[in-house]
């Protein structure tokens, strides 16, 4: 399963052509790809997937979903990761 992650755009440039953007996801910082959503400016919120922003979203909607995934990652701390059934 791949998962798309939101994130705040705080930097946007181009490199080697392409639009680019550093992407704030809650205070870790990453580089990512906006060449598929050109309309976006900095503060909005986008969903990151391996490095490319794929959709933009609302600051109500970026933080909901941050909140769920805090969850799921809360849950497998309190009961460990889901056991492999291989």
């Amino acid at each position: 399963m791949c998962l798309g992650v939101p994130g705040k755009i705080i930097e946007k440039y181009k490199a080697n052509g392409l639009a680019m953007g550093k992407i704030d996801f809650g205070g870790t910082v990453r580089e990512a790809c906006l060449a598929y959503v050109p309309e976006t400016s900095i503060g909005d919120y986008v969903v990151i997937h391996v490095g490319f922003a794929i959709s933009v979203l609302s600051e109500e909607e970026a933080l909901e979903t941050l909140a769920m995934l805090n969850e799921i990652m809360d849950i497998e701390e309190e009961i460990g990761p889901e056991p492999n059934l291989v």
